[in-house]
């Protein structure tokens, strides 16, 4: 049994109980085990009880002893106690006997030290001419150590002679004799750190942290480190002419990492206590804008000798990234991990500074690459059929053209230069828009005023291949819009691309834009593509419309010739007393009944079968077909109905050019009328109103005209009229 539960502050002995005895359920005499437990408990109390009793008896037994030494210890304290107030009383009494002297003896004190100080300005202002006397013959031996230690000499005693009146005069005097001393030390230091000597350079920032000094020794290493490099840099170009500008970047990066690695560890041997990589950061930075000729002379002049511009500018950002994160890690290493970030912000700006111009330049690189790869797609064929044909294979290769770019642009500028992109974008589908305008000029000029079913069929492919264009380009729109919204913010090493490779104007630009999509704001970012799609499917709709009117307006053309109604001016057959079941129409009238009848005929391949494409290049283009719902032949029924409109108001507009009718010619003309609205009713058409209008008035007779032409439209009442020649009362 475990009874250490017992010793625990938060026993609780009603869950111990219970826990016991479940235990014991799972025995076959649970009568046997609570005995047993009852036995073992007894036990404990007997032992535990034992215990205590030996215990008690053993702090009994020794309490006499402990109360006679804790009486020993009173009286030892207080004994103690009467010695120190005695030695208290002592001290108190020798200060009242001997507070005068000692306030002598500090006096007389404080004057020795004054006559001492005094003896010693005296000695050092003689110690200054002696040392001053001296020096000039040491300069004449250019012994750098002597002069150095003479010089030190002299500092120590101005420090003495602060109080002189010619105090100023003889620091003016002492910095002469310092710069005497660095002008001849100059070139042996120059030497020192161009050759990385450790032994003379320790000499040297020894002298010259004796003379506080450093900061200027420390410049002539980051010159002499400066002229070094810089002297490397030119050497590389010289011995390595024939190298592409990433093989010299890469070179001349690779020797600033070898480079960094060789001073850390002299710069720490010559120049204790100082910071290795904030000096280094500084000479870096100083190097990298100091470089004859620069990395953009050199990025110029092979960007003028390259094809693919684009190729080579991914090139070089990669170099430069690379040496980025190179150096970073050097540095951290060296630093472990403790380093300035704004320091070394710096020398990353500065290191991708030459990049920024490019990164500007980029809608113009991306743009040319566009158009030229655009350019080698054959579109233009002899026949009109074969460059629609074309048109519609090249869609898919465009719009890879066009997501490669995005990839691009993410390679190469880390998509910073997304505005760019959206810019060159624009660019590249005009200019694929314009190759649909050329196959739209071509379907014009071959247009005609007869039937023209594949002239009809080319219209509507073309229509179709800008809607899938436009369909296409909504898709990628959204992958542009995700990319704004998710990926334009890239960093390196905590650092936001955009704060290194973009100058103020562009990196406010494309914070603009992240801004405007982020918060909801409308903004199509290929809306100008859209538009132009928009206002060329709107200019094929309509040839496409022109095609089909065509020849109706063809037909329509004898309408207001004189020719045609002349055989009814003495016509006995279509007297006024014959029904009109009797009229027959005519040729011009069956002849556009027939065309209309065969017309749905032509427009099934696109408008009676499913085609997402072009349902939403006319829902886009006209408000009459977004108005319909997706069943089966409700675009169709809608083209029919411009086409029924259009025919309705060519033949009305036909009409009222004519200049002179009988009644025989008048009721033949509503007839044809009426043989129209008939075609159109088996089409599930209407006539328009206005004709319908003039149907009437054209049948009424000239004696019941003045009656029953009320309640119509005054313009159709009046032409009417005219041309029938009926007074007016």
């Amino acid at each position: 049994m475990d009874i250490t539960v017992f010793s625990e502050d938060d026993f609780d002995t009603k869950a111990w109980v219970n826990k016991i005895l479940e235990e014991g359920e799972k025995q076959d005499k649970k009568e046997n085990y609570t005995m047993s437990l009852v036995m073992k408990l007894q036990l404990y109390v007997q032992q535990v009880n034992k215990s205590l009793e030996e215990t008690s008896q053993e702090v009994l037994s020794s309490l006499p002893k402990i109360i006679r030494n804790t009486k020993q210890l009173q009286e030892e304290a207080e004994a103690l106690r009467l010695k120190m107030s005695i030695v208290q009383e002592e001290i108190t009494r020798i200060e009242n006997e001997t507070g005068k002297s000692i306030n002598t003896i500090e006096k007389l004190d404080d004057m020795k030290n004054k006559l001492e100080i005094a003896k010693q300005g005296i000695h050092e202002s003689d110690n200054w001419d002696i040392l001053v006397n001296d020096l000039e013959d040491v300069f004449d031996t250019k012994n750098i150590e002597q002069i150095s230690r003479k010089i030190l000499g002299m500092q120590q005693s101005l420090k003495l002679l602060v109080n002189v009146s010619d105090y100023e005069v003889r620091k003016m005097q002492l910095e002469g004799l310092k710069n005497r001393l660095e002008a001849i030390a100059s070139p042996l230091i120059v030497q020192a750190f161009t050759s990385n000597s450790t032994d003379n350079a320790k000499i040297y920032t020894e002298i010259f942290m004796s003379m506080e000094r450093l900061p200027q020794l420390m410049k002539y290493y980051h010159k002499c480190q400066k002229e070094v490099l810089l002297k490397k840099w030119r050497a590389s170009l010289e011995k390595d002419q024939d190298d592409t500008v990433t093989q010299w970047m890469h070179g001349f990066y690779d020797l600033l990492i070898s480079n960094w690695h060789t001073q850390t560890k002299w710069f720490n041997q010559v120049f204790k206590n100082q910071s290795s990589t904030d000096f280094l950061i500084e000479i870096y930075v100083d190097v990298l804008t100091s470089m004859d000729p620069s990395f953009n002379e050199c990025i110029d002049a092979s960007l003028k000798q390259v094809g693919d511009k684009l190729a080579m500018l991914q090139e070089i950002k990669q170099t430069m990234f690379q040496f980025c994160n190179n150096l970073n890690n050097v540095v951290k290493q060296t630093t472990q991990g403790k380093v300035d970030s704004a320091k070394l912000l710096i020398l990353f700006q500065t290191v991708c500074n030459p990049f920024i111009v490019y990164v500007n330049k980029y809608a113009a690189y991306e743009q040319a690459y566009l158009l030229k790869k655009l350019s080698g797609i054959n579109f233009m064929q002899e026949e009109l059929s074969d460059t629609i044909q074309n048109l519609g294979l090249s869609v898919t290769s465009v719009m890879d053209i066009a997501r490669e770019s995005k990839y691009r642009c993410a390679d190469i500028t880390e998509n910073c230069g997304y505005c760019g992109l959206l810019i060159a974008l624009r660019a590249f589908f005009s200019n694929y828009v314009d190759h649909f305008r050329v196959a739209l000029r071509q379907i014009e000029r071959n247009k005609k005023n007869v039937e023209d079913w594949t002239t009809l069929q080319l219209c509507f492919s073309l229509l179709q291949i800008s809607g899938d264009v436009m369909l296409k380009v909504k898709e990628f729109e959204k992958e542009l819009t995700e990319t704004v919204l998710g990926d334009l913010n890239r960093k390196f090493d905590d650092v936001e691309f955009k704060y290194l490779i973009l100058n103020k104007d562009d990196r406010r630009e494309i914070e603009s834009l992240v801004k405007c999509v982020t918060e909801g704001t409308k903004l199509s970012l290929l809306d100008h593509v859209t538009n132009e799609f928009v206002s060329l499917c709107s200019d094929i709709h309509d040839t496409t419309y022109q095609v089909v009117l065509s020849p109706i307006s063809s037909q329509l053309s004898v309408v207001q010739s004189a020719k045609t109604w002349a055989q009814f001016a003495n016509s006995t057959f279509h007297s006024s007393d014959m029904p009109d079941y009797s009229l027959s129409p005519q040729e011009y009238i069956t002849e556009i009944g027939q065309y209309l009848m065969t017309l749905p005929q032509h427009l099934e391949p696109f408008l009676f079968r499913e085609n997402p494409s072009l349902a939403y290049v006319l829902r886009a283009i006209n408000e009459e077909y977004s108005i319909t719902d997706d069943t089966e032949g409700a675009l169709a029924t809608v083209f029919l109905k411009l086409v029924a409109k259009g025919t309705c108001q060519a033949f009305s507009d036909k009409i009222l050019c004519i200049c002179e009718l009988n009644y025989p010619a008048s009721r033949q003309l509503s007839h044809d009328i009426g043989y129209l609205s008939n075609v159109m009713q088996d089409l599930g058409l209407t006539l328009s109103e206005n004709l319908q209008q003039l149907s009437i008035l054209l049948k009424i007779p000239a004696d019941q005209y003045q009656s029953q032409s009320s309640g119509y439209s005054a313009r159709n009442v009046a032409a009417v009229r005219q041309m029938r020649n009926i007074p007016s009362n």
